[in-house]
């Protein structure tokens, strides 16, 4: 690979361990990874104009559900709690195959990396008419995206005293075995991998203890990282308390699912006990602003999580209950909603863009990504600050306060995925074509 060299950056945020911020630097990378930052840089490979741009790492989403870019705004489901609203979309869900599975991963990373997105997890956790998590691992491939897919799985049906219908539950051996297979195929636990594979049983309202128990062991044995939902709304405390006699954070504890390894996504009810536990452990959190609001959730108590210490990240969450995917949106929300619940000092525009940066390549073990340092990815956004968005503003730095949300160019590796605001790696009119049909197919 040759060299790329991005020149006179109007400012870097580099998100680096010293949080420097240069302005009027160049970034020189080689074969992926940033090899030297300063000024005047020479190189012999590509150029890129960074004048009039702020440059800031690649953002990190840490949560998302990539098959719901298909089932938007489904009339049903708009204006559900979370166990309504994931009982009128089930149906649905249930006619996906592997072209649905496929066009809607291309769709929502496609809409992940025009909003400046890097690196994305995905947890899916349902597997009807032969899909596979493979499927959407080919859509990352394709668009160009850093990816942490994970194997989700339901195994407790409405029959068993669980919230999915019985058609979406696997047999937990079979949910096991498939674990395994993705892992050997496709997880790279090398710095710079493309793919890394998580193991995620769904939450406790669709799968059994064993199964929490037995997928912490597996992923122990290999390796990996783990990732479930927990604490999302007050249903979800509820069920805790009645079923396992407990709340979430106990529950997670008692079956392994705590510790460095692990990380889990809302946590919007959880209280100071949990807090203090995952900060000791360094359990991760994923903040989905958007979804919690969307679905009424609550708001987490991020600016508590952070000061106990405990690793936070960011995700748009799926996109049937944000809407969209695009990550500096979210960003931008994670700071309102502090503000608006701890006072207008309780979330900087920094922060907040640090927490969507550094703090989602922290949760997901990736410490290879999240800033622009020497030594690390070349997994680079590039924000215009000269337009309408950004006109006004007395520290263009300040993006979420007054800036774009669609980044000019990204790179992931070093290789350009967005250049002039448009996506370089796949013919995005034609996917969108080829949802617009599955979904009218979906609807009938």
């Amino acid at each position: 690979m040759s060299d790329l060299l991005i020149k006179s950056c109007d400012a870097i945020l580099t998100m680096d361990d010293s949080r420097r911020e240069l302005f009027g630097a160049d970034i020189r990378v080689r074969d992926g990874v940033i090899i030297e930052i300063g000024e005047a840089l020479e190189g012999t490979g590509e150029v890129v104009s960074a004048m009039g741009c702020v440059v800031t790492p690649g953002l990190v989403n840490s949560h998302h559900h990539l098959f719901q870019s298909l089932t938007r705004a489904v009339p049903g489901a708009q204006n559900a709690l979370l166990f309504g609203w994931l009982k009128t979309l089930y149906p649905i869900w249930s006619k996906f195959g592997p072209e649905e599975m496929f066009v809607s991963a291309q769709i929502g990373l496609a809409e992940l990396a025009l909003s400046g997105c890097t690196l994305t997890s995905d947890h899916l956790y349902l597997y009807p008419n032969g899909s596979r998590l493979d499927d959407t691992i080919d859509a990352a491939g394709d668009v160009g995206l850093r990816f942490h897919p994970t194997r989700g799985a339901m195994s407790i049906g409405e029959s068993d005293g669980g919230l999915p219908p019985d058609a979406l539950v696997e047999r937990e051996a079979d949910i096991l075995n498939d674990a395994i297979r993705v892992i050997d195929a496709h997880h790279d636990p090398n710095d710079g991998a493309m793919v890394r594979v998580g193991v995620a049983p769904c939450s406790p309202f669709s799968v059994s203890r064993e199964l929490m128990r037995d997928a912490a062991i597996l992923a122990r044995d290999k390796g990996i990282m783990m990732h479930t939902h927990l604490a999302e709304n007050d249903e979800d405390i509820a069920y805790c308390l009645k079923k396992f006699g407990c709340r979430p954070g106990q529950y997670a504890e008692d079956l392994g699912w705590i510790g460095s390894d692990v990380w889990h996504a809302h946590c919007v009810k959880l209280d100071m006990k949990e807090i203090n536990l995952f900060a000791q452990t360094r359990t991760g959190v994923v903040h989905c602003p958007c979804s919690n609001c969307r679905l009424g959730s609550g708001i987490a108590p991020v600016r508590q999580m952070r000061d106990a210490g405990v690793p936070v990240g960011l995700g748009v969450d799926g996109s049937a209950s944000n809407d969209t995917s695009n990550l500096m949106a979210e960003a931008r929300q994670a700071m309102l909603l502090q503000r608006v619940s701890r006072g207008a000092d309780a979330m900087s525009a920094r922060e907040a863009l640090e927490i969507a940066t550094r703090g989602g390549a922290e949760v997901l073990g990736r410490s290879d990504c999240g800033q622009i340092s020497v030594g690390k990815r070349a997994d680079i956004a590039l924000w215009d600050v000269t337009g309408i968005d950004s006109a006004g503003s007395w520290d263009s730095s300040a993006l979420l306060l007054a800036g774009p949300t669609k980044v000019r160019d990204l790179f992931v590796e070093g290789r350009q995925v967005v250049r002039d605001w448009q996506i370089t790696t796949i013919d995005l009119p034609r996917v969108i074509e080829r949802q617009a049909a599955l979904a009218l197919e979906l609807a009938f």
